[in-house]
């Protein structure tokens, strides 16, 4: 029985010089590649723009010979297996129904054709044309073959929605693969995409699975927009002259994708291009789908994560379209708005376009809910999060998502320089070196600072030493903004800028860095439930304690809380077992290691052991300044502090003579009258400073001067080796008590830290400069301003009355949650 549909179709292929078959799609294989790649389609996707092509963008306008060259690419797209068959029968019948719609019968059909003809300069008799058009209209006028009134009956009875492109739902997806070219079969295959390994090698450096999966999460969380997306903030702020300056400062290529931005924003046209990313991340899933290195699975999940991202901006195939071509015009360095319709007529109104479905539920949320949570399993290795905070700073870190790539040695030395000379940091340290910079109590401080500052409750600005800089003073009062989010972030990112260049150097342990990495999420995800939370408190401590002589990073972490494919969404948030990076110490502990005061840089967590690099240094300076050699003597000297110390020294020999005036001065004038040794010399200054009572000396508790010293040795003693954990405990915990025996609190300790600094400072020529330093210095540590200076204003005095507020949130030291607030 004669298919009047495949009959009607291999009669019009007659016209373009086939012999006649009674079904169309049986040509061999090998001989309908050949004859499409002569008429220049030379891969599937290629084949998706002729059969849009067919039809136009719809109208009264549609070009006869397209449709009947559309009958022909049909025919061999489906004799080489590119087409299946129902798929070519469907679009065969959808030109069947154009042409019947627009010709009432075979001769106006005909005469079409050639006015079609004549038009392109073809001439009578060229190729057999002519002929063939006279052989059907007699088979028509003899009722012989299908004829025009049998075509137009059996296209109304099979009038019906027609599969022109995969439509199943897990199919859907690959419209938006349309923007480069239509995709009318699945699965993937080569004939897709000739030349595609070469074209992935030149335009994308593209080798091999693992190159392609990087560029598809980059493509993802950051692509090209980012830089534009800044940039554009930037200018936006801009005055005309600073906007000049910038383009200005590009070069190369650079200076048309200025011309072109500045342009944009001239125009008032949106500055929103995220399009270009996600709809060449659908592009290169299919091109890993095509060549195999993505399985049909995995290939739809990241085309699903494209869609899932444009989905959230995107109301309509038109705004996604606008968006992608504003991408391609900054890419390109020429603004191709005003082509915008030219370059996309045919998938915006074609009446056969992939993209007549409408954009919003296109795809189901069974999908979006896969690829999110493959997506994640894509960034399930820890090290995502290393890469995630360390890429706000260096963006380049968002390429390396996914499987772990080859650095390059420039790349290595690189990072192995800035750990040496930023960090003095070297490898033969170990990776337990890195937990140095992981500060717990520093975020502690940062936290009871903030809850203070919201409840009006920080310390006075006045202090017995003078008053803080008025604009060191305004940032301490200010972090009452941050109140509600932790501060574990602002030492976090820090801390995982130095472990990736640590991962980036290749001379530690990668095993040993992976569980700091793990240790770093499970901590972060402890103290912030989720992306959103996290970026909130980054922005806010980052506009509190910007860096000193580094640019600001507002606008970066804005970026990523702003955009849905950002990498930090796509984290995995699930709390573990918490463990940190680093020893948390108790807060009693860091109280008691804050005890030494302005005489060394604040101690943020808990001493670990060093390098013999680090403690050779460290030897120089406890010899230098105690003439300490060894464990035991360091033992001893400690002994001594905490039991008699210089203030035994001072009870002894020099306060005495605060009862005697008299023996004072006769002291002071035999010395003054003769020549004295070093060690005389060091007496007759001390007891002029007794007679002038220099800095309250004769009026202070000098405890707190012996205490500082204890902690402060105590600390080098255990980077040394010299004291175990233990012993280096107790002796803060010896300290902690010895002060609260002695003082009611931080401003009567500064006073007595002060007096004893002055009255046992040696004479030099720097001395009033250092006691200057020296009080500027217990200023900052009493009133809290600048807020990293030290950590008196946020702790409590040993064994006083707590006075401070709760924060809101869980990032705090042991033991402090037993404390009455």
């Amino acid at each position: 029985m004669v298919d009047p549909l495949n009959a009607w179709w291999a009669q019009q292929l007659v016209l373009c010089d086939w012999a006649f078959t009674p079904d169309p799609l049986t040509v061999e294989a090998d001989m309908a590649v050949e004859r499409l790649a002569a008429l220049g389609v030379a891969d599937r996707g290629e084949l998706g723009w002729c059969l849009l092509e067919a039809l136009g963008a719809g109208g009264a306008g549609v070009d006869p010979a397209r449709l009947l060259a559309g009958l022909e690419v049909i025919a061999l797209g489906g004799a080489a297996g590119w087409l299946g068959e129902s798929r070519a029968r469907a679009w065969a019948q959808r030109i069947a129904e154009e042409v019947s719609a627009h010709h009432a019968s075979l001769d106006a059909w005909l005469e079409a054709l050639l006015h079609a003809r004549s038009a392109e300069g073809w001439v009578r008799g060229d190729d057999g044309f002519f002929e063939a058009c006279e052989a059907l209209s007699v088979l028509e006028h003899d009722g012989e073959g299908v004829t025009w009134e049998m075509m137009q009956e059996w296209l109304a009875t099979h009038a019906m929605p027609l599969a022109l492109w995969p439509s199943a739902p897990e199919d859907q997806v690959w419209r938006l693969r349309a923007a480069f070219s239509p995709v009318v079969e699945l699965p993937a295959g080569p004939q897709d995409w000739q030349g595609l390994a070469g074209w992935l090698e030149e335009a994308w450096e593209i080798r091999s699975r693992e190159d392609l999966v990087r560029s598809l999460l980059w493509l993802a969380s950051q692509g090209d927009r980012q830089a534009w997306d800044l940039d554009a903030g930037r200018l936006l702020e801009a005055d005309a002259g600073m906007r000049r300056q910038w383009q200005e400062a590009l070069a190369g290529t650079e200076r048309d994708y200025g011309r072109v931005l500045l342009g944009f924003l001239d125009q008032g046209e949106p500055l929103e291009w995220a399009a270009w990313d996600w709809l060449r991340l659908i592009d290169l899933a299919w091109a890993g789908a095509c060549l195999g290195w993505l399985d049909a699975r995995e290939a739809r999940d990241f085309a699903v994560h494209g869609a899932d991202l444009a989905l959230r901006r995107y109301s309509d195939w038109a705004a996604l379209a606008r968006a992608y071509q504003r991408g391609r015009s900054l890419f390109e360095g020429r603004n191709l708005l005003p082509a915008l319709q030219a370059d996309w007529a045919l998938l915006l109104h074609s009446p056969v376009s992939p993209w007549r479905p409408a954009l919003q539920g296109l795809v189901t949320e069974e999908l979006i809910a896969a690829s999110r949570d493959a997506l994640r399993a894509w960034r399930g290795d820890p090290r995502h999060w290393t890469l995630a905070l360390a890429a706000v700073r260096e963006p380049e870190f968002a390429a390396r998502q996914g499987p772990l790539p080859e650095l390059p040695v420039a790349r290595r030395e690189e990072a192995r320089h800035y750990l040496v000379e930023t960090l003095d940091l070297h490898a033969d340290e170990g990776v337990e070196a890195l937990s140095r910079y992981w500060l717990p109590a520093q975020a502690h401080h940062l936290n009871q600072l903030a809850a203070d500052a919201a409840h009006a409750a920080l310390p006075p600005a006045e202090t017995p030493f003078g008053h803080p800089v008025p604009d060191e003073l305004a940032s301490r009062d200010a972090l009452r903004q941050a109140s509600r989010h932790a501060a574990t972030i602002h030492m976090a990112e820090k801390f995982a800028f130095h472990l990736q260049m640590a991962m980036d150097s290749g001379d530690f342990d990668a095993s040993r860095l992976a569980g700091l990495a793990e240790a770093l999420q499970g901590s972060l995800c402890r103290f912030y439930p989720d992306a959103r939370r996290l970026l909130q408190a980054w922005a806010h401590w980052e506009t509190l304690l910007p860096e000193p002589e580094q640019p600001p990073m507002l606008a970066e972490i804005r970026w990523h809380l702003e955009d849905p494919g950002s990498l930090f969404h796509w984290l995995d948030w699930r709390v573990g077992a918490w463990h940190e990076p680093g020893p948390r110490p108790t807060l009693a502990h860091f109280t008691a290691m804050a005890l030494v005061g302005p005489l060394n840089s604040p101690a943020w967590s808990l001493p670990q052991p060093e390098s013999e690099r680090e403690c050779a240094a460290i030897r120089d300076w406890v010899d230098g300044h105690y003439a300490l050699h060894g464990e035991a003597e360091l033992g001893e000297f400690l002994e001594y502090l905490i039991e008699a110390g210089d203030r035994q020294e001072y009870q002894i020999n020099y306060a005495p003579y605060t009862l005697n005036h008299g023996r004072l001065a006769s002291e002071i004038a035999t010395l003054e009258s003769g020549e004295c040794s070093e060690e005389e010399g060091a007496h007759l200054l001390r007891l002029q400073r007794v007679r002038d009572n220099e800095d309250g000396c004769n009026e202070v508790d000098l405890a707190a001067w012996d205490i500082a010293q204890a902690v402060d040795l105590a600390i080098a003693g255990r980077q040394l080796g010299w004291l175990g954990e233990a012993a280096f405990l107790g002796l803060l915990e010896r300290a902690h008590g010895l002060a609260g025996e002695h003082y009611a609190g931080w401003e009567e300790y500064a006073r007595g830290l002060h007096a004893g600094f002055s009255f046992f400072m040696g004479e030099t020529p720097e001395r009033e400069s250092f006691l200057a330093g020296f009080r500027q210095a217990l200023v900052a540590w009493l009133s809290g301003a600048p807020p990293l200076a030290g950590a008196w204003a946020s702790l409590d005095f040993p064994g006083a009355r707590p006075r401070h507020w709760a924060p809101l949130h869980i990032d705090t030291l042991p033991g402090d949650s037993r404390t009455l607030h």
